[in-house]
């Protein structure tokens, strides 16, 4: 095996895995749960203050 077929298997490699990622995040199934994570911080905002 020479070493550029295994530096190009590679870069197709970690390209196929940076789509999947991709897809993962923009998937219609995963919106709703990156959405209730992106507000977490601001859940327990009013407990915060009144101590």
């Amino acid at each position: 095996m020479d070493i550029n077929l295994l530096r190009g298997l590679i870069t197709v490699l970690s390209l196929l895995v940076f789509i999947g990622i991709v897809v993962w995040v923009y998937g219609k199934d995963r919106r709703q749960q990156f959405e209730e994570a992106a507000n977490l911080p601001f859940a327990d905002d009013d407990r915060a203050h009144r101590a």
